[in-house]
């Protein structure tokens, strides 16, 4: 069974910065993208930044200058820093994998979700 394991959220004033971890685990080939996506109460969830295999990410354009993803292939983890804070980032950050299952080939996975809130 795959797991994404989530840890880092909480609350930051403005302009500080958070550290987001996600962990894969479980029974895999390889993990191919790995991100992060937001959704804000009332709002629809989006993408706010991936990191591929090859080594390419992007951003979503509210987070460029800001955030960074990053991954440690060895460790099947992603990190996102979030620095500059600002309370329009308030919302809950989940995970995301697409892996390489046996018997099953590549697949989606979610995080449970960490809470982020900006605020003073």
């Amino acid at each position: 069974q795959v797991q994404l394991v989530e840890s880092g959220g909480g609350l930051v004033q403005p302009g500080g910065s958070l550290r987001l971890s996600c962990a894969v685990s479980g029974n895999i080939f390889s993990v191919n993208v790995m991100g992060w996506y937001r959704q804000a109460a009332g709002k629809q969830r989006e993408l706010v930044a991936a990191h591929n295999r090859g080594g390419s990410t992007n951003y979503v354009d509210s987070v460029k200058g800001r955030f960074t993803i990053s991954r440690d292939s060895a460790k099947n983890t992603v990190y996102l820093q979030m620095r500059s804070l600002k309370p329009e980032d308030t919302a809950v950050y989940y995970c995301y994998a697409n892996v390489v299952v046996p018997s099953f080939g590549s697949r989606e996975y979610w995080g449970q979700g960490t809470q982020v809130t900006v605020s003073s």
